[in-house]
């Protein structure tokens, strides 16, 4: 479909516009509705310059192939997007602003997001951003579309900074209880360490090292630990980063059984959570995910207690609103944002915020 024939629709919609690509993160947010409208007619890979660093990609490319591409430069989305069932576009990628474990190393999708297209909700193709860091001026207009959920606009095109592969990895391996290892990670991140990832679930924490060959070997003899196999050490990462390792799969069960899974965001150093249930920490701390039956206003004051958001990333049923509600003065700049950019309500409405 052509960018014409998506602006037209857009102006002559009557109803409500479901933004979707291969409905991978479906269960994320609160619950789609409205006519489907698909991205993946917009295929392609539009620019890629491996020397310069960025990849242009229209939305409903599949991310497979923009990690093809980037994989035969020995180059990478450092921000690892979770591939949700080896799902999912590249629009998808940053209208959900989901990241992977090297989050907390190399930053978020918002960080890598240099430039974007979209149509408004009246119809008009918009381009923001470019393909360098430092072609923004005023309001980086861009960056806000980086989990927006689609409440914005329909995205056509994204620009992507990328990043070298590294030349070394080590994952290492060490016994501790929860509270040991966020004291661990804490301290590491205040030193000069190559750590890319850290997780922490069932009494293991698992470090990964990344970087020059030197510096993954020093600090490999400085932290001690068990060193993992590549071999081994690669699926855990994988299984992890795409929600598919033992903890996820377990939490799945349990949410087929009446449970919810909460992500919760928060400072890296805050203590451990007395929650009932399964506990997995990612981001040095700063990202914990939480399997429990527990009724969602406990979570939510105990998160608040320590300064966290609190997400129901999955469950049976979302009445307690998928994400943390907003303070007065944020949901002001949502409405402001919305009005803006779909005055009509023509994209994906409530599936950031009901009142959205």
């Amino acid at each position: 479909m052509k960018f014409d024939d998506l602006q037209a629709l857009i102006r002559e919609a009557r109803s409500p516009l479901r933004i979707t690509g291969h409905g991978s993160k479906d269960f994320y947010g609160e619950v789609p509705h409205g006519e489907p409208l698909s991205t993946l007619a917009l295929n392609g890979i539009t620019a890629y310059e491996p020397s310069e660093l960025f990849i242009s990609a229209l939305a409903g490319t599949p991310l497979a192939d923009v990690e093809t591409a980037l994989t035969e430069n020995r180059q990478r989305l450092a921000f690892e997007p979770p591939r949700f069932d080896g799902k999912g576009t590249i629009g998808g990628v940053v209208a959900a602003g989901l990241s992977g474990p090297t989050r907390a190393a190399f930053g978020s999708v918002r960080d890598h997001l240099l430039g974007a297209v979209l149509i408004n909700g009246a119809g008009e193709l918009l381009s923001f951003g470019g393909t360098v860091m430092k072609n923004v001026a005023g309001f980086d207009v861009s960056r806000v579309l980086a989990g927006s959920m689609g409440q914005l606009g329909l995205i056509t095109e994204v620009t992507l900074k990328v990043l070298p592969l590294p030349a070394a990895t080590s994952t290492l391996r060490f016994e501790f209880n929860q509270s040991a290892a966020l004291m661990a990670v804490n301290r590491w991140g205040g030193e000069p360490l190559p750590i890319e990832a850290s997780a922490w679930w069932d009494g293991a924490l698992l470090v990964r090292l990344a970087g020059a060959h030197a510096a993954v070997e020093a600090a490999t003899r400085k932290l001690g630990g068990d060193v993992i196999p590549a071999d081994l050490a690669a699926p855990f990462w994988t299984g992890l980063r795409d929600h598919a390792d033992e903890f996820f799969i377990g939490a799945e069960r349990a949410v087929a059984g009446g449970a919810r899974l909460w992500r919760l965001s928060l400072p890296s150093t805050a203590p451990e959570l007395k929650l009932h249930g399964e506990q997995l920490v990612e981001w040095g701390g700063a990202q914990r995910w939480v399997v429990t039956p527990l009724p969602p206003a406990g979570v939510r004051e105990a998160a608040a207690a320590v300064g966290a958001h609190a997400t129901c990333f999955r469950a049976l049923d979302k009445a307690c609103g998928a994400f943390t509600p907003l303070s007065a003065p944020l949901a002001a700049i949502h409405r402001r944002l919305k009005a803006t950019f779909d005055p009509h309500r023509v994209f994906n409405p409530g599936r950031l915020y009901p009142e959205l």
